[in-house]
């Protein structure tokens, strides 16, 4: 077991690539914190479902845009589980709105969750593992870190930001022994691009595009987080890894 003795909180842990991730995690030992904002319900099952498997797990209710409840957050994975060794930022938003029409709200809204919330979250948690002697950040991005999403600036803007975010934080925190990289998935099949990836002639597109020709599942993005969260990775910092099916290849 990788991760065994290990306490990971996962942001937007109830649903897709968050829920995979913290069902992972569980496997390989660690206690997990699935955070939610909204949605108690996908996060209960979550817990649930590593509980079924014999891990430990509990969620707790946060909104990573509100800065001020970042501090019960990281503070309900110490009460919980005694400590917190691996932080996996995964919760985002995404916004359809052409460059032309975009409005301050929005953009405000997707720096809030996107970057303002996933930074401010990991520096708090990475002064918590400072004290203990080190950790492991783990960043969800997004292809769109280095490709625009039409339609959609703002998200890839803030993913452009986490780009250079993971390697900033990096480089000043390596002296704790906390490592920060990210994984940029591709196109994954989640509740949030159901209904574009599922039309048909979209998907007949996108498929054109990878060359694995298939979509990606959320399950996909685990063997990534679990190795950036385990010493296997004890020599990986300030990197983004791209798990796309070839995506940006083409």
């Amino acid at each position: 077991m990788r991760l065994a003795g290990k306490v990971a909180l996962v942001t937007g842990g109830g649903r897709g690539i968050g829920r995979a991730i913290s069902i992972g995690f569980a496997r390989e030992g660690a206690a997990v914190v699935v955070n939610y904002s909204r949605s108690r319900a996908p996060a209960e099952d979550a817990v649930r479902e590593i509980h079924a498997l014999g891990g430990r797990a509990v969620a707790a209710e946060a909104d990573v845009a509100a800065l001020d409840q970042h501090d019960a957050l990281i503070e309900s994975a110490i009460r919980e589980f005694g400590a917190l060794d691996i932080l996996v930022n995964n919760a985002g938003i995404e916004i359809n709105e052409p460059v032309l029409e975009s409005t301050r709200e929005t953009w405000d809204q997707t720096l809030a969750v996107n970057l303002t919330g996933a930074y401010f979250l990991a520096v708090k948690v990475a002064r918590t593992m400072a004290r203990a002697g080190g950790g492991k950040i783990v960043n969800i991005s997004s292809v769109h870190d280095v490709e625009p999403l039409r339609d959609r600036a703002a998200y890839s803007i803030t993913k452009g930001g986490m780009l250079m975010m993971v390697k900033s934080l990096a480089l000043e925190l390596a002296a704790h022994n906390i490592h920060v990289n990210a994984i940029s998935p591709g196109a994954i099949l989640t509740d949030m691009n159901r209904k574009h990836l599922t039309d048909p002639a979209r998907r007949d597109r996108l498929l054109a595009a990878i060359p694995l020709r298939r979509i990606g599942e959320p399950g996909d993005i685990v063997g990534a987080a679990i190795f950036l969260a385990s010493s296997e990775s004890d020599y990986v910092t300030g990197t983004t890894l791209y798990v796309d099916g070839g995506l940006l290849l083409l």
